[in-house]
């Protein structure tokens, strides 16, 4: 058999640990041919196709990004685009199937590509966010949660140094679970998540409250937070290949406010794409790793349209439309939980 690999959408730390896990497990349990396309649904549709060996693999899983590269490319554009064009190049090329690493949108596709066209494929979810429905974890999220926790261990330092107040940014389009958890794990005093919107007036409350213990407050928000008086998340970066806004920058909107109302000079950090790079943690190479191993099993076992997926400890399938039909969104007992901690 020979099974092609992709990875799309936003880049992700343990993706190589994914393709790694995959091989490994394809040539010596299988002895599957593997073949890579460039680029994520790009490759797909223009049969951009690179071969990937054992030797290729060799070391990969420590290693950050991804060796196949990635886009946010949609399979229903352009002259190869579209199910029966794609199972076209597919036959040429002798590919049998694919395994697509990506998060919702690429899921989502996948599966659509699957109802539509027969298009044989398997999907491994990948979201920092974590915000896949139908598996308790993402890989890539325990790495994005060890940088953003870092970055606001170091933020304490000089805002305890001048006495300001720190309003960091880190990823979360439409949950909040990575604010969450580097926001406990850092000791901010306020965690602000899409979830959740909350008053200006409550954060001032917040800080202020920070501010006469002798405390410099910081506030950890992630991107897709909203004020209880905005209609829409923040955004002024215009649209991604999916038509979705770009988000980013709510924490250099809050943090002048912050100032104005409270008297505390403030400032904004935006994390953005360094949560996306570097090495994978342990956690992240192992959870990967396992998830690469089960979709080659998954392929042999023709689970079409379905999804790897984490429960507890245990690697499970499930389809691909109950991992996307839904969000998962932090529940209103794990921030209640967090919020003891606010002020």
């Amino acid at each position: 058999m020979k099974i092609g690999i992709l990875t799309s959408g936003g880049d992700c730390p343990g993706l190589n640990s994914v393709i790694r896990g995959a091989v490994l497990n394809g040539v010596i349990s299988h002895d599957t041919e593997f073949v890579g396309f460039r680029w994520g649904w790009k490759g797909v549709v223009e049969a951009d196709i690179m071969p990937i060996t054992r030797h290729d693999v060799r070391g990969l899983s420590k290693q950050g990004g991804t060796i196949l590269g990635s886009s946010r490319t949609n399979p229903y554009e352009g002259e190869g685009g579209g199910p029966e064009n794609i199972q076209r190049m597919l036959d040429e090329h002798g590919i049998d199937a694919i395994i697509a690493i990506g998060g919702e949108g690429t899921l989502t596709a996948a599966r659509r590509l699957y109802d539509e066209g027969g298009i044989k494929v398997v999907g491994v979810p990948k979201t920092i966010d974590n915000d896949l429905a139908a598996t308790d974890y993402s890989f890539g999220f325990d790495t994005a949660v060890e940088i953003a926790t870092e970055a606001i261990d170091r933020l304490r330092t000089t805002a305890d140094s001048h006495g300001r107040c720190m309003v960091l940014e880190v990823m979360g389009r439409h949950v909040g679970w990575i604010a969450l958890h580097s926001g406990m794990a850092g000791g901010a005093h306020a965690i602000l998540i899409p979830e959740q919107p909350q008053s200006i007036e409550q954060i001032c409350e917040w800080v202020e409250s920070v501010r006469n213990r002798g405390r410099a407050p910081l506030i950890v928000v992630a991107e897709g937070f909203t004020l209880d008086s905005m209609e829409e998340a923040h955004s002024h970066k215009g649209l991604d290949a999916f038509n979705r806004p770009r988000l980013g920058g709510i924490s250099e909107q809050l943090a002048p406010i912050i100032e104005e109302r409270t008297g505390i000079e403030s400032r904004a950090t935006v994390l953005g794409h360094i949560q996306r790079g570097g090495a994978p943690s342990a956690y992240d190479r192992v959870l990967a790793t396992r998830l690469g191993m089960a979709a080659v099993d998954a392929v042999y076992a023709q689970a079409w349209g379905s999804m790897v997926t984490l429960r507890g400890t245990d690697i499970e399938t499930v389809s691909i439309a109950d991992a996307t039909h839904s969000l998962n969104r932090v529940p209103q007992h794990r921030y209640d939980e967090a919020k003891i901690l606010f002020g």
